[in-house]
């Protein structure tokens, strides 16, 4: 599913002192089958940006109370807003948004904190038959939950009855995205999805949504400020900072900017940092930015 914003704008507390414009004239295109990153310091649009493309934000024309104001003569109006994800229009009202949150899967920050029910089973289930558009029986649930479950590398018989509360951090966490994939979405959104982890933990987090990248959902957007988790993973990344999007590019690229990024407050990934220090020694290594393509071109340099 291609995911494709045009003039997107949003305004949180619209028409009180305290309205706040969090995205201008955002556009964007996530093209079906990237691995793709959000980038920006707190504040900057991200987390608003992905969470309209399932619905949990709306665009105002795709309120069921919106009219359209008649513009006064000679007002130029705005360009319109475009958002699309596949097939599915998210500024019209007669969209569907409960059938899109089935193909637009949102993992938030911290989702173990989210777990809810008696059983992990239990709580993989809530999602689909929240979203399903049939009727499921009990085997074809079951079935979808073990999937789930399995395809993040739990256990179904030795996790499906326990209480989701007595497990690891690590299991819990596995168990929250399971309960998002099990409707078997074809984008899968991630909020900073290796926040609080150890460096083993952030590995196999990545790991887990290559993995599902590869066998389970077609395109992966993930939202990190972590530069070193966008370069060794994503295919693109977007750059967002007060609202608009700065840069729109491969890592191998994107990192080519750092005084850019700087100027905006965010970093560098450490494989840019010792590229720009070697410069800075008369050394030249052009490297796409992963620490494995970094030292296999240091290594053929020495040679």
């Amino acid at each position: 599913m291609r995911i494709t914003a045009e003039h997107l704008n949003f305004t949180y507390n619209p028409s009180s002192p305290f309205a706040s414009k969090a995205l201008k004239d955002v556009s964007l295109t996530i093209e079906e089958g990237e691995f793709f990153g959000i980038i920006g310091h707190t504040g900057s649009g991200k987390s608003t940006f992905v969470q309209h493309l399932n619905g949990l934000l709306r665009v105002p024309t795709s309120l069921k109370k919106y009219k359209a104001k008649k513009p006064k003569k000679g007002e130029i109006l705005p360009p319109k807003t475009v958002l699309t994800v596949g097939e599915f229009d998210l500024t019209d009202k007669k969209t569907d948004f409960r059938a899109l949150r089935k193909h637009v899967g949102m993992v938030f920050q911290y989702p173990e904190y989210q777990l809810f029910a008696e059983t992990v089973e239990a709580d993989v289930a809530f999602g689909l038959k929240n979203f399903s558009e049939k009727k499921l029986s009990d085997d074809e649930v079951k079935d979808a939950v073990k999937q789930a479950l399995e395809i993040v590398g739990l256990d179904y018989e030795a996790m499906k009855d326990a209480s989701p509360f007595d497990l690891s951090g690590g299991q819990k966490r596995r168990v929250a995205i399971a309960g998002v994939i099990v409707t078997r979405p074809e984008v899968l959104v991630l909020d900073e999805p290796a926040a609080g982890l150890d460096p083993l933990g952030k590995k196999e987090i990545m790991q887990l949504l290559h993995k599902l990248h590869k066998e389970w959902c077609q395109t992966v957007v993930i939202v990190s400020h972590d530069m070193d988790e966008i370069s060794e993973n994503c295919t693109k990344a977007a750059v967002f900072s007060e609202g608009e999007v700065k840069f729109v590019m491969p890592p191998s690229e994107l990192f080519r900017h750092a005084d850019e990024l700087f100027s905006l407050g965010l970093d560098i990934p450490r494989t840019a940092k010792i590229c720009r220090a070697l410069e800075q020694r008369g050394v030249t290594l052009e490297c796409d930015f992963t620490t494995e393509d970094l030292i296999r071109k240091a290594l053929a340099l020495k040679g």
